[in-house]
């Protein structure tokens, strides 16, 4: 990883009578290099005239070891920009207070540093703060993007307590239900509404009491492995216990809103199922959040698949916006996906 040196608060450091010293710097490009990380250093234009071995300095600056940041520009505000646009570390015991409002969380990329002797005691930077929910948050929006255009979404949140026999008893529960009441799917009349969805239901004789199922069991990214082990006991329990000619395909999938432990199921008929997403869905978020959103993509993309009855996870991109200052700004758009 890239680590932006603050080559004049290194240098000052412990300073007292004295001029800024040019062996401090070197010292903590060494313990940096040590430690596996590319020091970069920057130091304003002033620092020449101040350093204790300026001879030696100037061949540093003059072969490139030293970035000296352009006239005119302020050293401290040209190091956060850089750390920001290449996402690095900054090795600095200034807390740039006076910069908190335009660039957000300096704290979580800022590396402390003490000297002890010759010795560089090289700290850590502070963990960011994330957003209370907001992977809930940007899965609900988006849900509600896809309403907008006609496409219901599974929005219960029971949250039952985890295990392969609660999974298949539900299920079971919930199919014998169906079958005794009659099928009054919330997906179908909207399914209806798309030409490739009624063509394949013409071609599909008695559709609508078919017996064949789709069991999407939703669970927390922490349980996903766990479930998986026990999906096919699970479709096997059903197929036997409610006497079909065709087990039900039960299909885990990572699922934001449901707690560590606990599950939810969204049953559907096969014939429901859509096999491509209709829409991508374009993620535009503040640079704070940027990094935790993208790692967790995939998990935004199986939630919105399994909740709106999608086979296949749409595809979700993420982007950072400098328009968006402030931590938990988000933006969500729908971009025409899957098949026509």
């Amino acid at each position: 990883m890239q680590v932006i040196v603050d080559a004049a608060n290194v240098a000052h450091h412990g300073k007292m009578e004295g001029q800024p010293s040019l062996n401090r710097i070197l010292q903590a490009v060494a313990a940096l290099e040590k430690m596996g990380y590319q020091p970069v250093l920057i130091a304003d234009a002033s620092l020449r005239h101040e350093i204790d071995q300026k001879d030696e300095y100037l061949k540093l600056v003059e072969g490139g070891k030293i970035q000296e940041v352009p006239a005119g520009t302020t050293a401290d505000h040209h190091i956060l920009k850089l750390a920001y646009e290449e996402d690095s570390k900054i090795l600095s015991n200034d807390v740039f207070r006076e910069y908190n409002d335009e660039f957000q969380d300096i704290q979580s990329r800022r590396i402390p540093f003490n000297f002890k002797g010759d010795n560089v005691l090289v700290g850590s930077a502070a963990k960011p703060k994330k957003i209370k929910n907001i992977l809930q948050k940007i899965s609900t929006q988006t849900l509600n993007e896809f309403e907008k255009k006609g496409y219901d979404s599974y929005r219960l949140k029971k949250n039952k307590k985890l295990s392969g026999i609660a999974v298949a008893k539900e299920a079971i529960d919930r199919i014998t239900k169906t079958k005794e009441e009659g099928i009054d799917s919330k997906l179908e009349n909207v399914f209806m509404k798309i030409p490739f969805f009624e063509k394949v239901l013409n071609m599909v004789e008695d559709a609508e009491t078919t017996s064949d199922f789709i069991i999407f069991v939703l669970v927390s990214p922490r349980d996903y492995r766990d479930a998986v082990r026990n999906a096919g006991n699970i479709a096997v329990t059903v197929g036997d216990r409610l006497k079909m000619d065709h087990a039900p395909l039960v299909a885990v999938r990572n699922d934001l809103f449901t707690k560590p432990g606990s599950f939810e199921l969204n049953i559907i008929y096969s014939d429901e199922i859509l096999e491509e997403s209709p829409y991508h869905v374009n993620i535009t978020i503040n640079d704070h959040d940027y990094p935790f959103i993208k790692k967790n993509s995939r998990n935004i993309a199986s939630t919105v698949a399994a909740r709106l009855g999608t086979w296949k996870f749409p595809i979700v991109s993420v982007k950072p916006s400098m328009l968006m200052e402030k931590p938990g700004n988000f933006e969500i758009h729908l971009e025409k996906g899957g098949r026509d």
